[in-house]
């Protein structure tokens, strides 16, 4: 029986492991269980990404890990094109968007669950499960009972796709690519394999024979590549272990005991047998001493995201720094204590000890400690075998390792994490607005106003609906968030003259993280603060958070763009939208060719596309009604009725020059209404008209007063009406 502990053989700190694990298992134990050591496993490196090469391994995973991956299946790229801007003396560009299909084996284990997914170093996947970008993400845990995925089985064939039983694994499908500038991202992923403390029971579970080594602080583990072997030299340094056979049974053991109970040795053998050796029964090798105080762990910070972190040992003067490196996930404060403790182990280490006895207490074994007849020093055993002359140990003197003190937490340092932030149901605002006189004067204003209460919203697709044959798409929203946001009370009306100094109102945002702020009077002038409250352009000078999303405005311009009409004729909960540069503007081509039912929205939080109807339907094209109409009776008894015409876009008071028309004519309709009966109609093209005693009289066909209704006509639409009241 021979029996060792694995830092017995080689340099200090685990070392070549080969020559003493492979000389035991060539004694007693099958090489296919334990491995050889030919191939060097994986030591610490940056975070990989997601290969596809013919062959990787794929890693076995222990607790909670990050890792990228193998792609094992893929469809190529799926490209949509679509038409953006256009429209009359306007050219269209063609924008292409991509999807893919695909498949990652993540590890050769089962495993509970996926968490969070990296793309390109940011979040794809948050902890809530919810995906940041388009897809639809399956997650296959490695069961051997697991099915085949429908759509791997509709791509390749049912009878030739495989279940990849005992394979974790995640599919993809109809990723959208558009964040990761069509191409396929590099991924990492959370991977959580075991809720429970990982054990070496765990990571060696084939292994003949009994297993007692908790690897205390071990948050995570993946063993890529190479044997068990390969896997017990990662871990050795930090997590020393000693091995023992009897027959064909291994047995693993923690090498560092709780308590120095230490047990004494018979003296030593004297002579040594036929083929010489020893005369004395030891032999003393002195090795120099290690002035290395202070050791150096590089690992995986789970509180960093599992970006590679460092933990130094208590600092000592006249030291050797040493560095290892556990490709595992540590807590910092765990991978403090274990430098800390490799850092002890290694300053005890004082010289070594051949010693042969003819016999020994049963129970002293690898990593036991022991006394040396006339030595006070303590020793502990790293190897023996019994021989036919007695009992060969290899002992090593140490000092303090059993002493380490209170050690300082340890410090994860800064760490830039990737934004998590919940997506939410989309809300919708869509409605025109009057021309502004930049571009096209027959070109509606059309604009779509999407938001969402949850701050990691991240955009919507907009759709129409025609004669309720299903969705069509028009492009996507911006991904900036709207203000918009509902009003509690019904707005009073007021002046469209004058600044409204009484009128307050309370708007409820539809996020708490959205906000308003204040404008002087210099910025009104110039156009801030603008916003649509039902059909209803205003400005405000004031805005006071009140809390919890609710702001109250005030000093209030009403009316605006030749919207005063809809003052008196508002009604209660009429949404809010600030008019900023967070709108979508809409191809009207799209909405109107032919005209759209609803306009939708759809985001991948939301479970059904929702609709809205548009607002100031027309109000782009329409020219403004007349304003500051009058009636005069004449000295024949005719009447005069005159007005002053505006321009749609002309918002700037002009100095002695008249404002231009942007309608082709100028043509003017204007209706006579008695009660509810239609008196007379005429179309003028200046801003007048004169009647007749005779031409009133007939027209009110004894009536004693009316109404003049005047409208500007324009391209496509004519204004609302002016009003004037006229009695004989």
């Amino acid at each position: 029986m021979a029996t060792l502990v694995l830092t017995a053989v080689g340099t200090a700190l685990g070392g070549p492991l080969g020559g003493a694990i492979g000389a035991l298992a060539g004694r007693s134990i099958d090489g296919a269980i334990i491995g050889s050591n030919t191939r060097e496993g994986p030591r610490l490196n940056d975070l990989r990404v997601t290969t596809s090469s013919y062959g990787s391994p794929v890693a076995r995973h222990f607790g909670k890990v990050r890792s990228a991956g193998s792609v094992i299946w893929a469809t190529e790229l799926i490209e949509r094109k679509e038409k953006v801007g256009g429209g009359k003396g306007r050219g269209s560009v063609a924008a292409y968007s991509y999807t893919a299909s695909f498949a990652v084996a993540l590890s050769s284990r089962p495993i509970s669950s996926i968490g969070r997914i990296w793309a390109d170093g940011n979040l794809l996947r948050g902890r809530a499960g919810d995906l940041k970008v388009g897809g639809v993400l399956r997650t296959y845990l490695g069961e051997e009972d697991q099915q085949v995925d429908p759509l791997i089985a509709a791509d390749v064939g049912l009878d030739r796709c495989p279940a990849f039983r005992g394979l974790a694994y995640v599919v993809f499908e109809d990723l959208q690519l558009a964040e990761f500038g069509n191409r396929l991202p590099a991924l990492t992923f959370e991977i959580i394999a075991d809720e429970l403390q990982v054990a070496l029971t765990d990571v060696l579970s084939e292994t003949a024979g009994a297993i007692d080594r908790p690897l205390a602080g071990l948050t995570g583990f993946s063993h890529s590549d190479g044997s068990y072997l390969d896997a017990l030299a990662m871990l050795d340094p930090v997590f020393p272990v000693s091995c023992s056979v009897t027959g064909s049974v291994l047995k693993i053991k923690d090498a560092t005991p709780a308590s120095a109970a230490a047990a004494p040795l018979p003296a030593p053998l004297e002579g040594w047998d036929s083929d010489g050796g020893l005369k004395k029964g030891f032999s003393r090798q002195r090795t120099a001493q290690h002035k290395a105080a202070q050791v150096s762990l590089r690992y995986y910070d789970y509180d960093r995201d599992y970006q590679p972190g460092l933990q130094r040992s208590t600092a000592s003067f006249n030291s050797d720094p040493v560095t290892l490196e556990l490709p595992a996930t540590l807590l910092s404060d765990d991978a403090r204590k274990l430098a800390d403790k490799a850092a002890v182990r290694l300053s005890a280490q004082k010289g070594r000890v051949l010693y042969r006895v003819a016999s020994m207490d049963p129970n002293i074994e690898a990593g036991s400690f022991v006394q040396v007849p006339g030595d006070p020093a303590l020793w502990q055993v790293m190897a023996f075998e019994w021989g036919s002359s007695g009992v060969e140990l290899e002992l090593q003197a140490v000092s303090g390792i059993l002493s380490q003190g209170a050690v300082p937490a340890g410090d994860s340092g800064a760490i830039n994490e990737a934004p998590d932030q919940l997506g939410g149901p989309t809300q919708l605002v869509v409605f025109e607005l009057p021309w502004d006189g930049v571009g096209s004067p027959d070109v509606a204003n059309m604009y779509a106003a999407t938001s969402s209460g949850a701050s990691g919203w991240t955009g919507a697709t907009l759709f129409v609906s025609r004669d309720g044959a299903g969705l069509e798409p028009i492009g996507a929203a911006r991904r900036e968030r709207a203000i918009i946001g509902t009003v509690q009370e019904v707005l009073a009306p007021a002046s469209c003259h004058v600044i409204d100094r009484e009128t307050q109102i309370v708007v409820q945002l539809c996020a708490d993280d959205l906000g308003l702020v204040g404008a002087d009077l210099m910025s009104l002038s110039q156009g801030a603060n603008r916003a649509l409250i039902g059909d209803e352009l205003i400005q405000f000078g004031s805005a006071e958070a009140l809390g919890a999303g609710r702001w109250r405005l005030s000093l209030l311009l009403r009316g605006r763009g030749g919207t005063e009409a809809a003052i008196s004729s508002h009604r209660g909960h009429e949404p809010f939208v600030l008019l900023d540069g967070r709108l979508t503007r809409l191809t009207p081509e799209k909405v109107f060719n032919p005209t759209a039912d609803a306009i939708y929205a759809s985001s991948i939080a939301d479970a059904q596309p929702i609709s809205a109807s548009v607002a100031l339907i027309g109000a782009s094209l329409r020219p403004l009604s007349p304003v500051a109409a009058k009636a005069f009776r004449r000295v024949d008894n005719g009447v005069d009725v005159k007005w002053t015409r505006r321009a749609r876009g002309a918002w700037a008071w002009l100095n002695d020059v008249e404002t231009p028309l942007p309608e082709n004519l100028e043509r003017y309709e204007v209706r006579l209404v008695s009660g509810e009966r239609l008196a007379g109609k005429w179309d003028v093209d200046q801003p007048f008209l004169h009647l007749s005693a005779q031409e009133l009289s007939t027209a009110l066909s004894g009536a004693r007063s009316g109404n003049f209704l005047i409208r500007q006509v324009g391209r496509v639409s004519v204004s609302l009406p002016a009003s004037v009241r006229y009695s004989i």
